[in-house]
């Protein structure tokens, strides 16, 4: 099984905002969820920010949902494409937060008004059995995964996607601050049997209302989703957390995003692998 080696967990560049700031701007994130309508750029509001404070402002946010009672389900990967990273000016992945609420079933029907501004990725989800620390390998990768399936994310935007008095496009330091832009997620059949794989060659055919949309191998990622995991135990060593057992870990899409507009069936086929569907009213 080919290998690379994990981007390099970038050097903490410090924070710039203090915490009332951070606070602020975690209640206006959670404000624009709760109302459905979208703040203007964070990094327009605070141009200062760094990418510290972003992941200070997600975690406050994500803070504040634990705390009403929320309950953590996993993590999630971003920006693992170089052509997602060229977007956004950025060299490393992002991270963000899966929450139970998050979790959908396969096929599920989504209501109107769920989500804002949805979108849908292809990925492979990791299910852990066991902790991650930030010295973890791929093989360690292996040993703590009890299975591996297809995955759709939904993406959502409580930060609009072009700021509405400058026209400016939303930065990484937005979509970090924002979750990494993660609204929900939906995952396909357990495999357990991946040991034999090589996930690079995993790939999907992903359709809308039964029209094809976007194509894609999971090379895309890294050049292998196990690659992200690795990535991801390293940055969450960074910042003081852990990948823990039971949770789920999406690696990172390999396609385009896809609007979900409402009326839309996405349907993920990942062919021997397995099926991932949902819809939108």
């Amino acid at each position: 099984m080919q290998a690379a080696t994990p981007p390099v967990v970038s050097g903490r560049i410090g924070r710039m905002l203090d915490d009332k700031a951070i606070q602020a701007a975690a209640s206006a994130l959670e404000e624009a969820e709760r109302s459905r309508k979208q703040i203007r750029l964070l990094s327009e509001t605070y141009p200062e920010i760094t990418m510290d404070d972003a992941y200070a402002i997600q975690d406050c946010w994500i803070g504040m949902k634990l705390a009403s009672g929320e309950k953590l389900a996993g993590w999630k990967i971003g920006l693992t494409s170089k052509a997602m990273q060229a977007a956004v000016s950025m060299d490393i992945p992002g991270s963000g937060v899966l929450l139970e609420a998050m979790r959908f079933p396969n096929g599920a029907v989504i209501v109107p008004g769920r989500f804002i501004q949805p979108r849908i990725e292809a990925e492979i989800a990791f299910v852990m059995n066991g902790p991650l620390e930030g010295t973890a390998t791929v093989e360690d990768v292996l040993a703590a995964t009890d299975y591996i399936a297809p995955a759709l994310e939904i993406l959502d935007t409580r930060i609009a996607r072009k700021d509405p008095q400058t026209g400016k496009l939303r930065t990484v330091y937005d979509t970090i601050s924002d979750n990494a832009a993660d609204g929900g997620f939906v995952l396909g059949e357990a495999v357990t049997d991946f040991s034999v794989l090589d996930m690079r060659w995993l790939g999907a055919i992903v359709s809308r209302n039964g029209e094809v949309e976007e194509t894609g191998l999971s090379a895309g990622v890294l050049n292998n989703p196990l690659i992200s995991v690795v990535w991801l135990a390293q940055r969450l060593a960074a910042y003081g957390h852990r990948i823990e057992a039971g949770q789920v870990i999406l690696s990172g899409s390999f396609i385009r995003p896809i609007e979900a507009i409402p009326g839309s069936e996405i349907v993920g086929d990942f062919g021997t692998f397995g099926h991932v569907s949902c819809q939108f009213e």
